[in-house]
């Protein structure tokens, strides 16, 4: 398939409507980022893709496309069925725009948001979001995003959605990444282990040279 598609490419022809649907959602993925870069927004319009499994790139480049294409329906209960398939490229900026017009975001979409967007949104962003869906967000815990956002949340918040969502952080108390460090060698530990052995004679020899001296 990636052959087909570079040698259409390399021919002339043009990433048009007719192109992508014949690529089509199962092969969007394949192209690169000059490729991708050559498709006329407006194209968009005229082709049904869902490029939530490619890269975070690709998901990218096409969101600003599709944005674009749909600007003129921004305003207009269509919008969020059009944009909803490249959502997956946006930013927390217009995630957060989103928000406000309570989009009733399929959880499913939702976990493939950008993790650095979805990160950045507050509890009540995420409620405007999700909309009647909010309820089934604890369903979807034990997807890392979703737990590592839960963890920046308060707990004490976090109960007041009442959507038995759990492991948020506790008054008085604050998450910390712990760093991960190499494993010592066994050389290390045996230096560590006899400096440790010879410490109580060494304090001894420095204490009574500073009493004779």
């Amino acid at each position: 398939a990636s052959a087909i598609i570079k040698r259409y490419i390399g021919l002339g022809n043009a990433l048009n409507a007719t192109a992508l649907n014949a690529i089509g959602t199962k092969y969007v993925c394949l192209l690169n980022e000059t490729e991708l870069n050559t498709i006329d927004s407006n194209t968009l319009k005229l082709v049904s893709l869902n490029p939530s499994a490619c890269s975070q790139l690709t998901k990218e480049i096409l969101y600003d496309k599709a944005k674009r294409a749909f600007s003129d329906q921004h305003y207009l209960p269509a919008y969020y069925e059009l944009i909803e398939p490249y959502l997956g490229g946006a930013p927390g900026v217009d995630l957060r725009a989103l928000s406000k017009d309570n989009m009733n975001m399929k959880l499913s979409t939702f976990v493939k948001l950008r993790r650095d967007s979805l990160m950045n949104l507050t509890l009540s962003e995420v409620q405007g979001l999700l909309g009647m869906n909010l309820g089934d967000l604890h369903k979807w815990q034990n997807e890392s995003v979703i737990r590592e956002w839960v963890q920046m949340q308060k707990q004490s918040e976090l109960d007041k959605l009442h959507v038995g969502l759990t492991g948020g952080t506790q008054e008085g108390y604050i998450n910390i990444v712990t760093p991960k460090f190499q494993s010592p060698s066994s050389a290390s530990l045996g230096t560590a282990a006899m400096m440790l052995h010879l410490l109580p004679a060494l304090l001894i020899s420095f204490l009574m040279t500073s009493v004779l001296s």
